[in-house]
């Protein structure tokens, strides 16, 4: 049986493993993680943490509005030395970035090297930041002791103008125009550039670059391979004015670093060594002089204009191998290249050469194999051919969107002393708050490009697939996130770079749950460390965020963006407070969360029994508000968000949206089992169900098990609301669509939600694609499209009440078909159905590509997955963020439990 289909687009790479090895084949990549877990082999200390953007970032922001965009534009970032971090195309660096390694290409029509990807900023584009080109994360074990890359360059000149202007012109009511529009792919005439790495050691790469002309006629194609040192000498600092060195000799790049040691790049045939100052061009950006007589440009200069830019002795502080590849049409060039740290500091020895060889080719084949039967034994043996490829590139991506990210915010509110001051406007503005925050971590990022910055809900999503194949690093990640130097002193969890104090759902106890889960549920040092930091950040969502003390949430926008008729997370149109649906289902399933958490650590610690039933206490406080309060409407079988007003009237907000479906993911079961083990738990019960009658439809349902003895259902939506609830959300007049379920109900599309506030309209209407509106920013849509992470909860808290119900509970799936289903078979066909998005139907096309056709049907491009942030409503394209491998990665999940 073909289990797993490898590496797409190359005839001499297609790999079908058809023999699975047996549990006692020896797995050298698990070797590889067990040995970096223990400390013994640090084989994640490099890997591909170099952002592919830098510019347009917060951390690079130093103008007085904060207008990203625009202060560190594309057409900057070829000359401008970066504070913060570095970007570059299919780059690696180590995990403090003291070293990067990325390609840079020319075709001989560009108006400048390609060094990083193009796109349009915030401000650029008609549905906001845009990448503009096409690559792939094809493969990567945890380790990164192999991974791949691939890149499609187009051999015209590249259409930066058009680009722009034609997005310039075109407004939210119209789709995106992408590089694939202006018809630069047409009759094949582009690059594919693949980049595969395989470590001999830690700190060994081979490298070898693959480039292949698809056109009908010979080409030439410039490839640089290029290393450079991340600028830390420029800013002023005491005792940071240490320049390392880097030197160009024949065939390689030597540098030197007083940390590092030696690092040498070297490369086989004869490539031309070109060298310059990662320093910025000071005199080409504002007409000043600069640091460096060939700045951090002069490579391009060179390369494209002849200009006498890089320095004649080469020497510098980044380098390129210069190569010159004729190719003719339909044919492909290699070259090798090996990255090798040589040498402990002072490496004052000459390194000795490279092998280029057979070593090389060992270590290069040995990897791939190891990938291989790595892969093997995380996807199941019943996935298709096609859903293992989907699974192995979506944890590629994920891995690749490992990133170096450092960001001192009390250094950057300042200023650096080699640079002007920030406006003074800064200390008060955006991040002012949060000056104790210092980052200089390898974090998962949402998106390399469009988003490389953290997210705090976005890891926690991350972290459930990351545990399939690094559950370490998963459990670091989460960790991470709650240590002092990020968690505000306060007990506020960072949201993501752009305003660290907005408030991004409270899901990283879930996560942590399920990672343990996923691990083997053994390790309770890393559950106790996680519930210790979130009980501060627990006590800061109660403090802060409920407002009326009446056990309601607010929260702002949740990470739902535009979900509702205006901006949640901005000043109400009218006098009041905004009590929220999601706010209060977060916190609910939030105290549910913690309330496991603290059964597993009893077992081990009678302690935490205590806190077992201050959560069990506080879920029920919360969970009889909802209805107590006014959340849930009756007659329409939902939950609202409702408009508290000064003078106590409510205004239901009656949005069908995804906010009124997450109440179902506060769900749990307590068993005869854990009752009995922990009895101050079960008497507390018993007393509420005496004392508190008014809790017993949050905490009374009561069945017998698998096991035959009696379980209790703790949820926030009972079981007589819960059937109600799924016959709204499995119609397919409302949230359940041919992919999975939306995030608003398909009846606003001829019915859209309107209320009059302070004198204003607000509407919500039904949209499957982009967001017509700028509400949030406008870059994402939550009314409508399908969106990964809420399907994942959604599902999980199906299974969750399936293991209460078992089969005695069914409901028509879909809502008035005739047909009813167990809960678990509607999970297990809701995950097929997001799986569907990736897969090849029955004319062999992938719904996430839509109607490009080149991505539908070329060859070369339609094995190649990509991950987007979200998907058509009704037709499953993708939409939002291209490479938001992200969170997207949990279909890999979601192919594991389906055919495990």
């Amino acid at each position: 049986m073909a289990a797993v289909v490898m590496y797409p687009g190359g005839v001499e790479d297609v790999q079908v493993i058809t023999d699975r090895p047996t549990s006692a084949a020896p797995d050298p990549e698990r070797h590889r993680l067990a040995q970096a877990d223990a400390g013994e082999q640090d084989w994640r200390a490099w890997g591909p943490y170099l952002s592919e953007r830098a510019w347009g970032t917060v951390r690079e922001d130093y103008s007085e509005h904060g207008t990203a965009w625009d202060y560190f534009p594309h057409d900057h970032a070829r000359s401008r030395a970066y504070r913060w971090n570095e970007d570059g195309m299919a780059g690696v660096c180590d995990d403090r970035q003291t070293f990067c390694f990325a390609l840079a290409l020319w075709n001989g029509k560009d108006p400048i090297l390609k060094e990083r990807m193009f796109g349009l900023g915030g401000d650029g584009g008609n549905h906001g930041e845009d990448v503009k080109e096409y690559w792939w994360y094809e493969d990567s074990t945890p380790t990164h002791s192999f991974m791949r890359w691939r890149y499609h360059y187009p051999q015209a000149a590249f259409p930066y103008d058009e680009l722009v202007a034609v997005n310039a012109l075109r407004g939210r009511d119209d789709t995106e125009y992408e590089l694939v529009d202006t018809g630069i792919f047409d009759d094949d005439r582009y690059w594919a550039v693949t980049v595969d790495y395989a470590k001999a050691s830690p700190t060994d790469m081979c490298i070898l670059v693959t480039v292949a002309n698809r056109g009908d006629r010979a080409e030439r194609l410039h490839v640089l391979p290029t290393l450079w040192f991340r600028n830390t000498w420029a800013w002023g600092l005491p005792g940071g004015d240490r320049v390392p060195k880097l030197v160009g000799e024949d065939a390689r790049l030597v540098g030197e670093h007083w940390v590092l040691g030696q690092i040498v790049l070297e490369g086989d045939g004869a490539p031309t060594p070109l060298l310059c100052d990662n320093d910025t061009n000071a005199e080409r950006l504002w007409g000043l002089p600069g640091r460096s007589a060939y700045p951090k440009d002069g490579i391009s200069d060179h390369v494209v204009a002849g200009a006498a830019t890089v320095n004649p002795d080469r020497e510098g502080t980044k380098g390129s191998l210069h190569y010159v590849l004729d190719v003719p049409a339909g044919g492909q060039r290699q070259i090798r290249l090996r990255l090798t740290r040589t040498a402990p500091p002072p490496a004052s020895t000459p390194p000795p050469p490279a092998d280029l060889g057979d070593d090389f080719d060992s270590v290069l084949w040995a990897r791939r194999a190891e990938a291989n039967r790595f892969f093997t034994g995380v996807i199941p043996e019943g996935a298709s051919a096609d859903e293992a490829l989907v699974a192995r590139q979506a944890i590629a991506g994920l891995l690749w969107g490992k990133q170096f990210y450092h960001f001192d915010v009390k250094r950057w509110l300042e200023g650096d002393p080699g640079s002007p001051p920030p406006p003074p406007g800064r200390r008060h503005g955006r991040n002012s708050h949060w000056w104790h925050m210092t980052s200089f971590d390898v974090i998962s990022m949402p998106d390399p490009w469009e988003y490389p910055w953290y997210a705090a809900w976005d890891l926690a999503f991350h972290c459930v697939t990351m545990a399939r194949v690094d559950p370490g690093f998963a459990k670091e990640q989460l960790l991470l996130l709650l240590r002092e130097w990020y968690l505000h002193p306060n007990g506020q969890i960072p949201a993501y770079e752009w305003a660290f104090g907005d408030v991004n759902p409270p899901v990283h106890a879930w996560a942590a749950l399920k990672v343990f889960e996923i691990d083997g549920s053994r390790d309770h040092e890393f559950l106790a460390r996680v519930m210790h930091k979130l009980l501060l950040n627990f006590t800061w969502w109660v403090n802060r965020k409920d407002t009326g003390g009446n056990n309601v949430f607010e929260g702002g926008f949740l990470g739902l963006d535009n979900v509702g008729p205006f901006d949640r997370s901005a000043a109400l149109p009218v006098a009041g407070v905004l009590e929220q649906s999601d706010g209060t289902g977060w916190m609910a399933m939030y105290a549910l969360n913690l309330l496991d958490m603290a059964i597993v650590l009893a077992e081990h610690d009678r302690a935490y029994v205590d806190t077992a039933t201050k959560f069990f206490e506080h879920f029920a406080y919360i969970a009889a508000a909802a209805y107590d309060q006014g959340l849930w409407d009756d007659e329409d079988a939902f939950f609202y968000d409702v408009l508290r007003l000064a003078d106590g009237s409510q205004v239901p907000l009656k949005v069908r949206s995804v906010v009124g479906l997450l109440p179902l993911a506060a769900t749990t079961r307590l068993t005869a089992r854990t009752l009995h083990r922990l009895p101050e738990l079960g008497a507390r019960l018993r007393w509420f169900l005496t004392n508190r009658p008014e809790y017993a439809d949050v905490i009374g349902a009561r069945r017998l098990g698998p096991d035959g003895r009696q379980q209790r259902l703790l949820s926030m939506v009972g079981p007589d609301q819960v059937v109600r609830l799924l016959a709204r959300m499995l119609d397919t007049d409302e949230f359940l669509s041919e992919y999975g379920l939306r995030t608003l109900s398909r009846a606003h599309l001829d019915k859209p939600f309107s209320v009059t506030l302070g004198g204003q309209e607000f509407c919500v209407g039904y949209e499957p694609a982009e967001s017509t509106s700028g509400l949030f920013g406008g870059n994402s849509n939550w009314r409508g499209p399908i969106w990964m992470p809420t399907n994942f909860l959604l599902i999980s808290a199906l299974r969750d009440y399936a293991a209460f119900f078992g089969d005695d509970l069914q409901v028509e799936y879909p809502t008035r078909s005739g047909v009813k289903r167990t809960l678990d078979e509607i999970a297990d066909d809701l995950s097929a159905r997001l799986i569907s998005l990736f897969t090849r139907d029955d004319w062999g096309r992938r719904p996430i590509y839509g109607a490009a056709q080149l991505f539908q049907t070329h060859p070369d491009w339609r094995d190649l997955i990509c991950f987007p942030e979200y998907f058509h409503g009704d037709n499953g394209a993708g939409l939002g963020a291209w490479h938001q491998t992200g969170w997207t990665a949990l279909v890999a999940d979601l192919i594991l439990t389906l055919r495990r």
